[in-house]
């Protein structure tokens, strides 16, 4: 039962860090406001930034579920992921954590709107945030792709990948319906608002990035080399 709880607690947790992130994060503020920008109405605005969160959360539970279905429908590696998951499972989230350090970096491209894009969302109105949503979730930053390949995915496969994935998708919800708060009724606060969160995310991520090396190395020695 305590590992359930665990679980839920680790896949919110990485859901928050994902979207306070500076690229998502970027990316939420630009979208909410892109397609709030001609809407006089705050509510409708925060219905804008409701609609793309619930565009990212349904594309965060699709991809879960494809991969981890595929993982688990192909014999070779749903063979190996019964008898070595727990030998991976320990040396990925020392990866993830040496990510999250910004030891090394990377690019994977997109998160951005093209014209083509613009003019679609342009003519899906408010509508249109759930299809933002959709898209820039699916444009993986390193740091997202890293938590959620590298710690999300492992948890729905040994557990329930649309439960699971659910919760990141909650997760990466919150910090963005802030924002469409903030947007709707306080504009001018969105400034000094990502200013002082892209520090706390600094800092918050080195954490999470020593609490994930710390616990890695802890199940490597555990399952890889049988230390107690």
């Amino acid at each position: 039962m305590n590992s359930i709880f665990i679980d839920i607690g680790a896949a919110v947790w990485l859901g928050i860090l994902t979207s306070i992130s500076p690229c998502p994060l970027a990316t939420n503020i630009a979208a909410i406001s892109y397609v709030g920008r001609k809407v006089e109405k705050p509510r409708l605005v925060l219905l804008a930034g409701l609609l793309y969160t619930l565009g990212r959360a349904l594309a965060y539970v699709g991809v879960a579920i494809f991969v981890t279905r595929s993982l688990r429908m192909i014999p070779g590696v749903s063979m190996f992921l019964q008898r070595y998951m727990n030998l991976v499972i320990g040396p990925l989230l020392v990866l993830v954590g040496i990510l999250l350090l910004g030891l090394f970096s990377f690019s994977l491209g997109g998160g951005g709107m093209n014209e083509k894009l613009r003019a679609r969302v342009d003519r899906m109105g408010v509508a249109g945030a759930g299809f933002l949503g959709i898209m820039f979730a699916l444009a993986f930053c390193p740091v997202s792709a890293g938590l959620f390949f590298g710690a999300l995915i492992p948890l729905a496969v040994k557990g329930n990948a649309p439960f699971m994935s659910s919760l990141y998708g909650f997760g990466t919800a919150l910090p963005v319906i802030a924002f469409a708060l903030l947007l709707a009724f306080a504009a001018h606060l969105i400034g000094t608002t990502f200013k002082k969160l892209t520090i706390i995310e600094l800092w918050v991520r080195r954490s999470t990035a020593i609490v994930l090396i710390v616990i890695g190395l802890y199940l490597t020695a555990l399952h890889n080399f049988g230390l107690q």
